[in-house]
């Protein structure tokens, strides 16, 4: 990495809403792999002593830091900034509007839940336009292997995973408290729907929690990839046959993909 330009202080560095779009431009550099002046300076399209000012004084900062050997990386400062953000964005509150556009485009019932141990927790619920009411409402507590948006939550599980969480949520004698006529499907049967939704991103309720109603669910990831929530849309068998909910999988997942990359996600 080049150094001989003199260092200046940050009090000597260009000022005005140029220069304050450029400094976000070197941050935007050395996040996307530039470790030196001179890529920095190419991705930005500024000369070389400005772009040194410029990482001079996100240096001084925090938001950049050098390492020897290695170049420029993203500082503490962002760190810091990020967890403060996340934050300050409480999922309930970032979610409601994606929700709300979930509910208008469909007319169908839209949940946002979260894991907590082996049970979905619902957060919301934007009730449905057609059919009756489910059973489903804020704070309401479902085994995660019994509906759809708890099978989006166990995507990254594994396979023993799976079998575990399955296992639980059987009900006593085989029979479903509130469909004794329902027949349960099997682990192995539990399994390979598990490995097609993991491959497609998504999960379905096809009745296997509550008689007559089907949903489509995917994931919500943080920064670090990691699923910390799910959002549903859900109705009853005559207003959700297979056909469209094969079409309303790209619609949640694209919603989804929407909220990931508000908490950080890249996708």
């Amino acid at each position: 990495m080049q150094q001989d330009d003199p260092k200046i202080t940050k009090d000597a560095a260009p000022t005005g809403t140029q220069t304050l779009l450029r400094g976000l431009g070197v941050v935007q550099a050395v996040a996307s792999g530039a470790r030196d002046l001179k890529e920095i300076a190419r991705l930005i399209g500024t000369t070389r002593s400005t772009t040194h000012r410029l990482a001079s004084c996100l240096v001084d900062e925090r938001y950049l830091r050098v390492v020897p050997q290695v170049g420029y990386l993203l500082g503490p400062k962002l760190i810091e900034l990020g967890f403060q953000a996340r934050e300050e964005l409480p999922l309930v509150n970032l979610a409601g509007p994606y929700l709300d556009e979930l509910s208008a485009l469909t007319g169908d019932t839209v949940h946002l839940a979260i894991r907590e141990g082996d049970e979905v927790l619902y957060l919301l619920k934007n009730p449905g336009r057609y059919g009756p009411e489910m059973r489903s409402r804020v704070g309401h507590r479902m085994p995660l292997a019994r509906t759809g948006i708890g099978k989006a939550l166990m995507l990254d599980d594994t396979e023993e995973q799976w079998q575990r969480l399955f296992e639980i949520s059987q009900p006593a004698a085989g029979k479903n408290q509130f469909w004794p006529q329902h027949q349960e499907q099997s682990w192995e049967q539990f399994q390979q729907r598990m490995r097609e939704y993991v491959a497609g991103g998504y999960a379905f309720d096809l009745e296997d929690n509550e008689p007559s109603i089907r949903c489509v669910a995917a994931p919500i990831r943080d920064a670090g990839k990691r699923i910390v929530a799910g959002i549903s849309i859900a109705s009853t068998v005559p207003y959700m046959p297979l056909e469209k909910m094969a079409e309303l999988i790209p619609l949640v997942k694209g919603v989804t993909a929407r909220l990931s990359a508000e908490l950080g996600a890249k996708v």
